[in-house]
């Protein structure tokens, strides 16, 4: 009890309900009172520990910014109207759309933030509500070549196949592309062991805060991590430092990569990515040192043209050493966005239906019909990947409409100008959003809907585990959830209502089916067991079954139980800076904002921390081209242009500019960004483009 002037303080009237934070893959624990307030929550994840964004969460469920009734565009301007008349409206231009011009002619886009409930339903809406093969999500920009290259290696992509907690143990830890510091910050509590012990490895071009945290700090050219990759393993071979018994009794392919790694030796790398020839046998000593060690890549490592092979040069690396499948060892992937290992489990990615089957396999194709009560036939195949979807809208043969759920495509896309140009040539843009972002301004329709707090689902976090999110407390009078605007929308379209139920619960339990038996099996996962406090890993195959916290232990998801090497080679970025446009820009992100910023822009705290985009460079770069710190400059690709204001930083390499890409407008770091698309992942070159830096008056 506790005890004030005047007696016992009154307890506490505002009920408080078990959530996880609405923002990264880390899917931090935490409470949130009826009132909108956040407590944080002691989890294997985040230790009790949010960041800036966790704690400031609550702030937007009363934001002045929600969106809280539908709008339509009238005469050039978006004004309210009624549910029925919205969706009315969309319903009757869907159909004559797919009438004139068949089913393609109607697109979705999706999100990496969405529930597995409604990145299940939102693909089950498109290929049968619809008709169409059109979709796929914003995960094609951020973990597409991770999962491609994980797939390759191991038969499974997992982001995480072991939980977290198992790198706190570690002795070393190589991070390639991360910056967790500022991405995810009660991550890096995980890193004291390898800290502690002096094995912290972070490969960045910048001297972010996590690459201030690390024992040795690898910063290679953008676009060169492939080689730097190749040159550590040619310092593990000619070091005599191979797990000769691993690669022989658990992996295949090792050869055809030596014959690769064999031309890069350590000094020609170091001439190649800057990254000085002892330190790349140093860190391959420590890898061969450690009794526990992980390689650990992020979208450093994957957002380049040649992303699935840098990865797997990053694996090639770690199955060399013989972590992945070892108990206290292994390779894995940060995930970013919330659901980001979710979301691409159930069927919003263009080639993939639920629980993680392809789309063209005869037999995924027969089980999912059967759970939805379809011909296997009547499903389409599959679409268009993200970039290469929104590139053809309003074309000849291109989707003339598109529905957005979760997504802000105006800001997060490459060539973001060319996009905005696609997205107004639509016949309809309809969005689904809690705030009007930048794509939702450019709407016909906007449906408003209900955010993380107002709603139940699941999210599967970085390691594959499965959480629960609780709804606690009620949404604005006339906000609705996603899934409730889907099952609307299809029964306008002519479904039967019990196809597309709108109860989160339902919509898990119809998701359990169609995923048995399928490489993500959640069929073992309930909504009771989550209740109860059970930690459950995919797969789950069965009610019984304890989940599967660490895969690959006893075997490799390849039929003969072999991980696969890769034999990748070095090719550079897609585009290389020459007299016309002689620096690289590299973008990412900073701690107080998130993705395209559209919800973190509305939040007071976050936004005055981080208000406008800024552009990072040397000062000696800043010197050359006529600015000073503060000044405000143009930055200009062959796409376009950004103006930003200058931040000069000592520890940058002077060929390299940096831009955070959360901002809207004449700030879209995406204006300068390349559509080069890796030939596998589909993932655009986000990470490297030639630029020219300016004064904000300069010529182009």
């Amino acid at each position: 009890m506790t005890l004030t002037e005047s007696g016992p303080a009154p307890a506490d009237p505002e009920s408080r309900t078990d959530s996880h934070c609405p923002y990264c893959a880390l899917q931090c624990a935490m409470t949130l009172g009826s009132s909108g307030t956040v407590g944080a929550r002691d989890f294997p994840t985040n230790g009790g520990g949010l960041c800036q964004k966790g704690w400031t969460a609550g702030t937007l469920l009363g934001s002045p910014a929600r969106l809280t009734t539908p709008l339509v565009r009238e005469d050039g301007e978006l004004r309210p109207a009624s549910w029925d008349t919205a969706l009315d409206l969309v319903a009757a231009r869907l159909r004559r759309l797919r009438r004139d011009h068949g089913p393609d002619a109607v697109a979705v886009f999706g999100g990496g933030g969405l529930t597995n409930e409604k990145s299940y339903l939102l693909g089950k809406f498109a290929r049968v509500a619809l008709g169409t093969s059109q979709i796929d999500y914003n995960g094609r920009f951020c973990m597409s070549s991770a999962a491609a290259a994980g797939t390759r290696a191991f038969g499974l992509d997992r982001g995480l196949p072991f939980p977290l907690t198992d790198v706190g143990e570690a002795d070393v830890v190589v991070l390639v592309g991360a910056n967790p510091a500022e991405t995810m910050p009660p991550f890096v509590r995980h890193l004291h062991g390898a800290r502690t012990r002096g094995g912290l490895v972070v490969v960045d071009p910048r001297r972010t805060p996590t690459a201030q945290l690390a024992t040795l700090r690898l910063a290679p050219a953008p676009g060169t991590d492939l080689a730097l990759a190749l040159g550590i393993l040619h310092a593990t071979v000619e070091a005599g430092r191979v797990d000769e018994s691993f690669v022989e009794q658990r992996t295949t392919g090792f050869d055809a990569v030596w014959r690769v790694a064999a031309a890069y030796w350590p000094e020609r790398v170091e001439r190649l990515t800057g990254v000085a020839a002892a330190d790349q046998r140093r860190v391959a000593t420590m890898l061969a040192g450690a009794r526990r060690a992980y390689v650990l890549t992020a979208r450093g490592a994957e957002q380049h043209a040649s992303g699935v092979d840098t990865v797997s040069a990053w694996i090639n690396l770690a199955l060399a050493h013989g972590l992945p499948g070892r108990p206290g060892s292994g390779y894995g992937c940060l995930t970013g966005q919330g659901n980001g290992q979710g979301g691409r489990e159930h069927g919003q990615k263009a080639d993939q239906l639920p629980g993680y089957r392809r789309i063209t396999d005869p037999a995924a194709r027969e089980h999912v019909a059967r759970v939805w009560g379809v011909a296997p036939a009547s499903l389409p195949g599959p679409g268009r990947s993200a970039y290469e979807l929104l590139d053809a809208l309003g074309t000849e043969d291109g989707p003339k409409a598109l529905l957005v759920f979760g997504s802000n495509p105006a800001v997060s896309a490459p060539h973001a100008a060319h996009v905005v140009e696609r997205l107004a040539a639509l016949d309809l843009l309809v969005t689904a959003d809690l705030v009007l972002s930048e794509t939702s301004a450019l709407a016909d329709v906007v449906f408003p809907v209900t955010q993380w707090a107002e709603e139940t689902g699941t999210m599967t976090n970085l390691e594959g585990r499965v959480l629960l999110r609780r709804r606690a407390l009620p949404p604005p009078r006339d906000v609705r959830t996603d899934l409730a605007v889907l099952a609307a929308l299809a029964r306008r379209l002519g479904q039967p209502a019990a196809r597309f139920p709108a109860e989160a619960e339902e919509v898990f339990a119809e998701l359990r089916a169609a995923s048995r038996g399928g490489p993500a099996d959640y069929s073992g996962v309930s909504y009771d067991r989550l209740r109860a406090g059970e930690a459950l890993y995919w797969p789950v195959p069965d009610d019984d079954h304890p989940g599967t916290p660490r895969l690959f232990v006893d075997g490799f998801a390849h039929p003969d139980g072999l991980a696969r090497f890769a034999a990748v080679d070095h090719t550079g970025p897609a585009e290389t800076p020459d007299d016309e446009f002689p620096l690289v820009a590299t973008t990412g992100r900073v701690l107080a904002q998130y993705q395209s910023g559209a919800q973190t822009r509305a939040i007071p705290e976050l936004h005055d921390t981080a208000p406008t985009v800024v552009v990072e460079v040397h000062p000696d770069t800043a010197v050359g081209a006529g600015l000073a710190d503060g000044d405000e400059a143009r930055v200009v690709s062959r796409r376009g242009a950004v103006r930003a204001r200058v931040r000069t930083e000592p520890s940058m390499r002077p060929d390299v500019v940096f831009l955070p890409f959360h901002f809207p407008g004449e700030q879209r770091a995406n204006l300068l960004t390349n559509p080069a698309l890796d030939p596998t992942s589909r993932m655009p070159e986000f990470k490297v483009c030639a630029v020219r830096l300016l004064p904000s008056g300069g010529v182009s």
